[in-house]
């Protein structure tokens, strides 16, 4: 019984495995062995799970019974019996999710207030994954940006597609598009048309309220890239200390970002096969399902090894980079490894404009140049599909553009 890793007392042992929950608890406490939970988190999981299983006995329910409402009322009965600790909620939905995923209860949608939102939510999740075939990622984003905009237009009524109006798209991405930047602004038009095509297609709105969807200017090239110089690259990736097992991890990272100017979502996504030692060569999966070879330089390489001989967590997952504490699975999206860079700059006491991950995809390409690197070189470093999308970096190389200016007009001759 994998329990028994945990727990020594045959008293308690008998406990945890009481009520309906009782015969899955030694699944339970596999997984959390699995995922690396040092024992004092561990043991007050599973005995919150046991907890759990007792009132489930005396409320007569059975596994079946199992939803979110259930969860909540449980959380309420403990809320009257004392503290609930911060651990609690997020373990009972993991543990539903585990149910659902094993196939033991099925998935529902709760019967809150806020119920009606919750299922168009779920279908139109279920639409841009099966029709669209989007990824998790943009996924995420969309549902964002759909649960904020109906939020603000229904609250907690009941959400009426035929009740929208031009005005309402309109006010919502004029209040929005104001405090984001013009990326961030785009995304946001891009998920409230995708939901508005999910909507025209189930018959509930008619065409002009997607035609009354407004653009957002792409202005690319109206400002610099912005960098790091070399010298101070080199100083952001000397702060890391690679000690520790979290140093050994970020240090890899940043090189990879450094020296191959990966996406962060490249990085995330990034599994153990992924890296041929044999030949040199990381296989890297992009945008739009593009798959490139880059050659692995000798300290990227010397790094990776590093961490996953002395720093990598044991764990089931295949993914390379992995969260150091518990439960050690690989990061959930690209914002760990921009936070990552974040902290770094922290350390180095660097303050540039741009503080995200593709600030040092930008230094390389911008060191590329400046050491004689053609555009379509640099392209094919960053994997770049066109080259008007490395064209940006040009405005970097002042050297090569100022016999290209022309006299202003009424100046000196």
């Amino acid at each position: 019984m994998a329990s028994k890793h945990f727990y020594s007392s045959p008293e308690v042992l008998k406990y945890l495995h009481e009520g309906p929950l009782g015969e899955y608890i030694d699944t339970f406490s596999q997984i959390l062995k699995e995922k690396g939970y040092k024992k004092g988190p561990a043991k007050q999981k599973i005995r919150l799970i046991a907890d759990f299983s007792h009132w489930l006995n005396r409320k007569k329910l059975e596994v079946g019974d199992l939803n979110e409402e259930k969860v909540e009322e449980f959380l309420l009965y403990r809320g009257q019996r004392g503290r609930i600790f911060p651990i609690e909620p997020p373990t009972l939905r993991d543990f539903l999710q585990h149910l659902r995923e094993s196939y033991l209860i099925a998935v529902t949608i709760s019967n809150r207030s806020v119920s009606d939102l919750d299922c168009t939510e779920h279908e139109f999740s279920r639409y841009l994954f099966q029709e669209r075939g989007l990824k998790k990622a943009t996924v995420d984003s969309y549902l964002r940006i759909i649960r904020k905009f109906l939020s603000e237009r229904f609250g907690t009524r009941a959400v009426l597609p035929d009740k929208l109006i031009p005005q309402d798209i309109r006010r919502f991405i004029i209040r929005y598009a104001q405090t984001l930047s013009p990326k961030r602004a785009q995304l946001m038009v891009a998920g409230l048309r995708t939901f508005l095509r999910f909507l025209h297609q189930r018959g509930e709105i008619t065409p002009v309220l997607i035609e009354s969807v407004p653009t957002v200017a792409n202005r690319r090239f109206s400002d610099l890239p912005k960098f790091l110089q070399p010298h101070e690259v080199e100083y952001l990736l000397d702060r890391c200390d690679r000690t520790h097992p979290t140093g050994q991890r970020d240090y890899a990272i940043l090189l990879l970002l450094a020296r191959l100017g990966l996406r962060a979502g490249e990085i995330v996504h990034m599994v153990l096969e992924d890296i041929d030692w044999e030949n040199g060569e990381v296989f890297i999966r992009g945008k739009r399902d593009r798959e490139d070879r880059l050659p692995l330089p000798y300290d990227v390489g010397k790094a990776l090894a590093t961490y996953l001989y002395h720093g990598r967590p044991r764990c089931s997952s295949r993914r390379i980079f992995i969260r150091i504490k518990a439960p050690h699975k690989g990061f959930a999206s690209s914002v760990a490894i921009c936070n990552i860079v974040e902290r770094a700059l922290v350390r180095a006491n660097l303050h540039p404009p741009c503080k995200g991950a593709h600030l040092l995809r930008h230094s390389l390409a911008t060191r590329m140049l400046r050491g004689g690197a053609s555009l379509a070189e640099i392209g094919q470093i960053l994997g770049h599909q066109k080259l008007e999308t490395t064209q940006i970096y040009a405005k970097v190389d002042l050297e090569s553009l100022r016999p290209l200016a022309q006299p202003w007009p009424g100046g000196e001759s």
